[in-house]
């Protein structure tokens, strides 16, 4: 089940009237959402939506029958249990490091300030301003200590840019933190604290 589906799912099913639905459900062949609501005291509305939600889900099936010619929908369980299964490590984008040749550097007059850590050899925050004038706003990022070794490790505006990996190597950082280093890149990027450039490579030699 995919992140987008499971918060739907979970959304309506923390409903104080999701379990009488589903009891209803249970007991009933089937069910038109006038029926429900008027059973349980609720909005015909918002009984509509949590049955169209649970029919797109495929927990419920609907079938559209006609009364005196008005056409409407009668909903069924089509599955007598739910599992919600999130697979966390498949969210994370497997970029296999980096793009060939990528190099990075902090960007000079960034406004950003990095503050060391106490012993030094890491930077425990990083602060980021946004906007201008009156409404600039202060946003600080609070490292791990493989960002904050990493961070330290990261080529000043006038070095030679280098690539993720070699920056890691340097700060001894482990390619298992690859996917928390890249969050952080990505972060600084977008934040203009750090610049991209194309080769990498012969500076890494």
């Amino acid at each position: 089940m995919d992140f987008a589906t499971a918060a739907k799912l979970g959304n309506y099913i923390s409903k104080d009237y999701a379990r009488d639905m589903f009891e209803l459900l249970a007991r009933y062949r089937d069910i038109s959402a006038s029926e429900a609501a008027s059973r349980l005291g609720l909005h015909i509305r918002t009984a509509q939506d949590f049955l169209e939600a649970m029919e797109s889900l495929g927990i419920l099936s609907r079938e559209e029958v006609y009364e005196k010619k008005r056409p409407y929908f009668r909903y069924a369980l089509a599955k007598s249990r739910i599992t919600m299964d999130i697979d966390l490590k498949g969210m994370t984008v497997d970029r296999s490091m980096e793009e060939p040749g990528r190099a990075i550097r902090e960007r000079k007059n960034s406004g950003a300030i990095f503050t060391t850590a106490r012993g030094g050899n890491r930077i425990s925050s990083v602060t980021i301003w946004s906007g201008k004038g009156r409404g600039k706003k202060e946003r600080r990022i609070n490292l791990t200590n493989a960002q904050g070794a990493f961070l330290f490790h990261l080529p000043f505006p006038n070095a030679f840019p280098m690539s993720t990996a070699a920056i890691m190597e340097k700060a001894g950082v482990e390619e298992s933190y690859s996917p928390e280093i890249l969050d952080l890149v990505e972060m600084l990027e977008q934040n203009g604290v750090i610049e991209i450039h194309a080769d990498a490579r012969k500076n890494d030699e």
